[in-house]
């Protein structure tokens, strides 16, 4: 799984009884980086281009969580349990979440509302995967930074299944998996040539 970071913006209402209402957008076209390059190295950035995650939006029977930290065993609501609305756009990925009074109350559930209500809570994290270029041949591109604006190498991803939303504490994409599987470089032909142990760890799994 990869991971995705924007500040975006979050909004939390109370309801009725104890039940909460969090809304939040990410937006698409801007630029992450990755990595500043080092010492030696050049800046790796990443763009999510407009509309690259209306496949699974799209299909109303596919299930997209809303979590804390990327983790399903912190969930605040699903799109198939009915506590979760998701759009998609040109500009960003909207959502409407209900937050129900039994996960307000779980020990995560207490721990994520203070947080957010001190300001800790940052920004919003989208977890997807990239198909298979026998699926999607075009789903990504690596390319050459303008030498006006840098000399960073820019991946935008224009195809990709959304499994997830997460709100996060940090602007960071998950370290573990998310940089490895984010190894990529640049060749004569414009192409995206991951190496061995990131092939292995960005392989497709349904």
């Amino acid at each position: 799984m990869l991971y995705g970071f924007a500040d975006g913006e979050l909004e939390l209402r109370g309801r009725r009884g104890k039940s909460r209402r969090l809304r939040g957008r990410f937006p698409y076209n801007k630029r992450a980086v990755l990595s500043d390059g080092g010492k030696n190295g050049r800046p790796q950035k990443e763009v999510i281009a407009s509309r690259a995650f209306s496949y699974r939006i799209d299909r109303p029977d596919e299930d997209i969580h809303l979590l804390v930290g990327h983790s399903y065993d912190r969930p605040l609501a699903s799109r198939l349990a009915g506590t979760l609305l998701i759009l998609d756009s040109d500009e960003a990925v909207t959502f409407d979440a209900e937050i129900v009074p039994e996960i307000e109350d779980s020990p995560y559930g207490q721990d994520f509302l203070a947080a957010f209500t001190a300001g800790l809570i940052r920004g919003i994290s989208p977890g997807f995967r990239i198909p298979p270029p026998i699926t999607v041949p075009d789903a990504e591109k690596v390319e050459e930074e303008d030498p006006a604006l840098g000399r960073a190498i820019i991946r935008t991803i224009f195809a990709a299944l959304l499994y997830e939303m997460s709100f996060v504490t940090v602007p960071a994409y998950k370290e573990a998996e998310g940089e490895e599987a984010r190894s990529w470089e640049l060749t004569q032909g414009g192409l995206m040539v991951p190496n061995a142990r990131a092939r292995a760890l960005n392989r497709w799994r349904a």
